[in-house]
């Protein structure tokens, strides 16, 4: 079929990374890059857009995972996600807050992770319950409705806050969902500590437990000329907004807006 092919450095945790530097913060990656041709591309890449790579698993036999997405004018029609170094690479990407060096279990680690769901169950479970990680900001995308599954540790530990899509809260709730602010206390009826849900261009709810207010929020109206990305995009905003102190409503706003101009096709900044 006639069309475009565009290849740019992605994937759930560095286009979170990618939105995190645009709003002034100094992300660090931490993942595993072969060192093939594409690797060490991606990792000039991230240089040039204010992305640390001196903690990712640089690995001599693991190739660079690649993602492909498939969009056409109704949206994302296919994607195919091959992350089997990732997968391989297990728990050597985690060793910068294991051994010191970003912290331990004597010492936790005390800011923002945001996770990728494309890590393994295995692995997001040991994140979940791990003292390293006990005093982490922790924020966890899915990455994908087909890997919302893998986030049910944080559900069952009550732990981080969960940035899903109304399908992938169903999928965790074992339930369907007409609207973003039923998902949300559904969520937290399974033990969510604090989720955000999106809809779409209907609506985002944000709940935290305890409390149980939820906060929702109609995003802006605008014509979608792309949607790989949006979701990483809103989380980073998310992040960036409650970092410089924004209150509940003011971050929520202000994320559905970054990803409101992001799936619009305008420069973000």
């Amino acid at each position: 079929m006639p069309g475009r092919i565009s290849r740019l450095p992605g994937g759930v945790a560095m286009n979170i990374a990618m939105t995190l530097a645009r709003f002034g913060l100094a992300p660090s990656l931490l993942s595993a890059v072969g060192q093939d041709p594409e690797g060490q591309e991606l990792i000039a890449a991230c240089g040039h857009l204010g992305v640390e790579t001196d903690l990712i698993y640089r690995s001599d036999d693991l190739p660079t995972d690649r993602y492909m997405a498939v969009e056409g004018a109704n949206g994302l029609i296919a994607a195919i996600a091959d992350a089997h170094s990732l997968e391989a690479a297990g728990d050597k990407i985690l060793r910068p807050l294991l051994d010191g060096s970003l912290g331990s279990a004597e010492t936790p680690y005390e800011g923002a992770v945001a996770l990728d769901g494309n890590l393994t169950l295995s692995l997001l479970a040991e994140i979940a319950c791990n003292p390293a990680f006990a005093l982490a900001d922790l924020r966890i995308a899915p990455a994908s409705p087909g890997k919302a599954e893998r986030l049910r540790p944080f559900l069952t530990h009550s732990r981080g806050t969960l940035y899903v899509n109304l399908e992938e809260a169903g999928i965790l709730c074992q339930d369907s969902f007409t609207d973003s602010e039923t998902a949300a206390l559904a969520l937290l009826d399974r033990g969510a500590a604090r989720v955000l849900v999106t809809d779409g261009g209907s609506s985002a709810s944000e709940a935290q437990a305890g409390t149980r207010t939820v906060i929702t929020e109609i995003p802006p109206r605008v014509t979608v000329a792309r949607v790989t990305g949006a979701g990483d995009t809103f989380m980073a905003a998310h992040i960036a907004a409650e970092s410089r102190g924004d209150d509940r409503k003011t971050a929520l706003c202000a994320a559905l807006q970054a990803a409101a101009t992001y799936v619009s096709g305008e420069p973000p900044l």
